[in-house]
Order: C-alpha cells, then structure tokens, then sequence
C-alpha cells in the first residue's frame, strides 16, 4: 500500500473517529458547565489551541465555517473563558473519550505506536492548526487514566484527532490550490448544502456541478499531501494501521 493510498484508505476512519468525542454527551455537558453553547465550545475547543488570537485567524486556520459564524462562537467563548484553556478542556473529553472507547480495543498498542509515529512525523508546514494541536501537552488535570490500557485508549483518541486536523489543514490547502473557495468544496463534497448550513453558510449556494471535477482534483491532492506523514511507515506497516483504524471505527459505530 502506497502512501497516497493508505491517505485514502485512512479517510473515512479518521473523520469519524477524529471528532467522534466532539458529539458525546459529556463533551456537550463539559460545554454547558463553562457556560457555553455547543457551538462556541466547537469553535474555542479548536481553535483556542492557537491562543487568543482574533476571530479572523481562527476563520483562516478552522477554513471552512463561515466567518460571521466563528466569530460569533469565539467572541461568546473567549468572553467565558480563555481560548486556550477551552481547548484543555476539549483535549480532556477526547482523552476520556478514548479511554472508555479504546481501552479494549484489540491493537489500541499498536494503534498508538504506528499513529505516535505518523503525527510526530509529520511536516506542519502551512498548517498551524495541527501544529498548535500537536504542540499542546497532555492535561494534568482531568485525565481518564493514569495506567494500563485506558491511557492507550487515550492516546490513540488524541492521535485520531491529530490525525484529523493534519488532514482538515490538507485539504483547505489543496480546496485552495485548485481554485475553490471553502464554500464550494463544501457544496461540491458528500454533504452538500446541509455541510454548508452546518458550518455557518447562507443561501443561496453555488451550483455544485461546475464544481465537481476540480473538487475530485481536490481530493486527490489531498491524499497527496497527507500521504506524505505515512511514508514514514513500510507498506506492511500502512497496511497494518488501516487494518486497526478500521477496528477502531468499528468499536466507535458500536
């Protein structure tokens, strides 16, 4: 398996399991308990990895929600509580998350050891969310475990959320290099004006048939950059880890 391949092998398994935490009922609870909407704990609990920084970096570096939208759950978050710690707090929930997903998950070491090395790795260039992301140490505060398999399942949520921020920095690196607007990559992708409701866009949209093709071109460019963290697996070993992350999706659909 090819790197590009394992990039798109990888995919499905990596969006879901990325931000799988983000939709707990903990994690909304965790939210209301600092006083917020879920929205502006999605918005602040990944985009205040950055720090506080104002709206309009959090709208280039999040890419694709609209920038009315960010600024609207940044500014309520960053009123509560500072960016940064909101994020803490989102890197605790996702770690809980994992420990009580992942702990028995056949593999979770394995897991660990192949995703550690993809994430540690990988080149942030142009990617300062990951960076920030990858940069952030491990709560001491809060944290699911402290031993034995829990901390494993822990980890390995940690590393499927890195791994999903490097890939969303890839592709709004390529979205923006075939000529599409964030807007038209959502329009033109699987979830269509519902994904661009969802991220904070308003009607009218643009039709999504001219768009089809450089969105497919898109795509493929993603892979491209991506892949380039998995070549520092051997083919044996990129096999091995799609085989485990689609365990792990498995684990987290049950």
């Amino acid at each position: 398996m090819t790197p590009e391949q394992t990039a798109a092998a990888a995919r499905p398994a990596i969006l879901d399991l990325g931000s799988a935490f983000s939709e707990h009922p903990r994690t909304l609870r965790r939210a209301r308990q600092l006083g917020l909407t879920g929205w502006a704990f999605y918005v602040a609990g990944r985009g205040g990895a950055l720090g506080d920084v104002p709206a309009e970096v959090v709208t280039a570096a999040l890419g694709f929600l609209a920038a009315d939208a960010v600024r609207d759950g940044w500014e309520l978050a960053r009123r509560a509580v500072p960016p940064y710690e909101i994020a803490a707090h989102n890197l605790t929930e996702c770690r809980r998350y994992g420990a009580e997903r992942f702990a028995d998950l056949p593999g979770v070491d394995r897991l660990v050891a192949l995703a550690g090395r993809v994430v540690t790795g990988a080149d942030a260039t142009a990617l300062p969310l990951f960076a920030a992301w990858r940069a952030m140490p491990p709560p001491d505060d809060g944290q699911p475990a402290t031993h034995g398999s829990q901390t494993l399942g822990a980890r390995a949520a940690a590393l499927l959320l890195l791994l999903r921020e490097h890939r969303a920095g890839c592709h709004l690196l390529a979205v923006r290099a075939v000529g599409l607007t964030p807007l038209e990559a959502i329009i033109s992708g699987p979830e269509g004006e519902a994904g661009a409701t969802a991220y904070g866009w308003q009607p009218p949209y643009p039709a999504y048939e001219p768009l089809l093709r450089r969105r497919a071109w898109a795509d493929a460019l993603t892979d491209r950059l991506v892949g380039a963290a998995y070549r520092v697996l051997t083919a044996d070993e990129r096999t091995e880890l799609i085989t485990l992350l689609a365990a792990a999706h498995e684990t987290a659909a049950a």
